[in-house]
């Protein structure tokens, strides 16, 4: 699975947790979840568990502690795939 493929699934998951004051249009990879996002920790554990079900993977405690942007996202699932 590409980058481009991985964002795409991963970007509507995003979205669906950003506060209402953040537009999801201006989403890139390199954007910081919790802090240009404002995605509050609660959500942040919400994202994963979707993005364990859409890939069918599992996050470790050390996957945790390196997420801090879409594009670490994007290397995580790559990872895991």
């Amino acid at each position: 699975m590409t980058t481009e493929e991985i964002y795409v699934k991963i970007l509507p998951i995003v979205k669906n947790y950003l506060p209402e004051d953040v537009n999801g249009d201006e989403i890139n990879p390199d954007s910081d979840l919790t802090g240009e996002l404002n995605i509050n920790s609660a959500h942040l554990v919400d994202i994963v568990l979707d993005v364990e079900d859409e890939f069918n993977i599992e996050f470790a405690n050390e996957d945790m502690e390196t997420l801090r942007t879409l594009n670490d996202a994007i290397a995580i699932i790559h990872k895991k795939l």
